[in-house]
């Protein structure tokens, strides 16, 4: 389909939901289509400037960059395999802690992730952004996973989270 052919059929839908009546869903469609156009043409703007610089693997570079790397990936152009993306996601996202990547399951599209604290606290709260920078980064770089299970440690899994320090020996009466 050309892009003229395109835009004619993007305006003839268009058409259509205005002719219903509904004008609150003739301004959504409309929205819609302005925001995936705002979405294309800022990607492909990124890509021509990575380009323009005259890389030596201009492959790499597109891949390198979140946006163009989430249009590859939406369209299935991607070169690279999921655990690849996968891996460049929870790397890009990792930020102070310790994760690894345990399994992913293609059918049902749960990867399970290893994660520990280095040198924090182990803390939910902090364990709990690693796991939205992945998460964010995952929706970029690997789309095909719709669940993360990455379990606690420290604290969080059952440990004590103070040294409880008593008036006598443990034991004593």
């Amino acid at each position: 389909m050309s892009a003229e052919q395109t835009a004619r059929r993007v305006e003839e839908i268009l058409d259509a939901f205005a002719a219903t009546g509904d004008d609150e869903t003739a301004r959504a469609a409309e929205e819609l289509v302005r925001t995936l156009m705002e979405f294309y043409g800022a990607g492909l703007t990124r890509a021509v400037s990575l380009l323009k610089n005259g890389a030596a693997d201009p492959l790499a570079v597109l891949m390198a960059d979140e946006m163009v790397a989430g249009l590859l990936t939406l369209h299935d152009l991607h070169p690279e395999d999921t655990l690849t993306r996968v891996g460049r996601a929870v790397e890009a996202a990792r930020a102070g802690a310790t994760v690894g990547i345990e399994h992913f399951d293609p059918e049902t599209g749960t990867l399970r992730l290893s994660a520990r604290e280095d040198g924090g606290c182990g803390c939910p709260s902090t364990m709990d952004a690693t796991r939205q920078r992945i998460e964010a980064a995952l929706s970029c770089f690997a789309p095909e996973v719709a669940v993360v299970e990455m379990p606690r440690s420290g604290p969080a899994a059952g440990e004590p989270a103070l040294l409880q320090i008593g008036d006598r020996p443990p034991g004593a009466p």
